[in-house]
């Protein structure tokens, strides 16, 4: 039997707890169909499964021995899958978190594309913002990146606060090395710290379907204080809701969504992908009307 070798198969996955609603497998197999590949994306939801990150070493195995070409790692994996990595990019090592692995020569090999993936969209959209001080709820994986990406961005001051002290101690450290003392710490008092903020990002799973609420007391949200919200399902969560509701600048976290997947496929496929089609494709998606 001769295979149609004009068609390139790619299989990918994305591993994480309550994922049912993630965009991302339509977003790479319609990229992948534009591109010509043959691509199918298999969600690996620890929650449907009954699993938790301790079977991390098990679906990794699986996952190469049936031919996956690579995996996506989403909550709460993201830096719990890295002793069970061969190697790290630079990004992933400085960021102490992978959303991405690849699967080359026998060997796993973590990436992140977190932070490329929110600095991009908050350029577009966020680009006249103030950013002398600004407050970030979560440090976690997902909270490492966009952490790095908010010092990229120009953050002058970016207070951390985590409901393990201890992490966002460590996320804060670790940016002072790349960014220079004083450029990241940890809060102590979050009401202080928001009165004095310009921009708030909630890095926390809070506000997600499986997760509803939010991070923190909506009486502490003011009109001239920025909302940026990586949780894109629900694309408008009850912070961004009740931000917009009293006239506060707030950005989805649907362009995060979109482009640490823009940088993945290029990493899964080793082709260019085309970022306002895949812009295009999550628009289709997801139902963007405000109340």
């Amino acid at each position: 039997m001769v295979h149609d070798t004009s068609k390139r198969s790619v299989l990918l996955g994305l591993i994480g707890q309550d994922i049912q609603g993630s965009r991302t497998p339509e977003l790479h197999m319609r990229e992948g169909e534009a591109q010509g590949l043959r691509l199918v994306y298999r969600l690996i939801d620890l929650t449907q499964l009954g699993l938790g990150v301790a079977a991390l070493p098990d679906l990794l195995t699986a996952a190469q021995r049936m031919g996956f070409d690579g995996l996506n790692i989403t909550h709460p994996c993201k830096q719990a899958i890295i002793p069970h990595l061969d190697a790290l990019s630079e990004n992933a090592r400085a960021l102490g978190a992978v959303n991405t692995v690849l699967f080359k020569d026998g060997k796993r090999i973590g990436e992140n594309t977190d932070w490329s993936g929110f600095a991009e969209p908050f350029r577009r959209a966020m680009s006249d913002v103030a950013l002398d001080r600004v407050v970030q709820i979560g440090a976690g994986g997902a909270g490492a990146a966009v952490a790095h990406a908010a010092l990229m961005l120009g953050v002058r001051e970016l207070t951390l606060f985590d409901i393990d002290p201890g992490r966002a101690e460590r996320v804060a450290q670790n940016l002072s090395r790349h960014f220079g003392v004083g450029r990241a710490k940890v809060g102590g008092d979050l009401s202080e710290a928001i009165a004095q903020a310009n921009g708030l990002i909630n890095a926390t799973p809070i506000g997600m379907e499986a997760h509803p609420g939010m991070p923190l007391p909506a009486a502490l949200l003011r009109p001239d204080l920025w909302v940026a919200e990586i949780i894109y399902f629900p694309l408008e969560t009850e912070l961004l809701h009740r931000a917009r509701a009293i006239g506060a600048r707030t950005i989805d976290g649907g362009g995060m969504a979109v482009f640490q997947a823009v940088a993945a496929f290029r990493h899964f496929t080793g082709l260019e992908p085309d970022s306002d089609r895949m812009l295009a494709h999550f628009r289709a998606m997801t139902d963007t009307k405000r109340p």
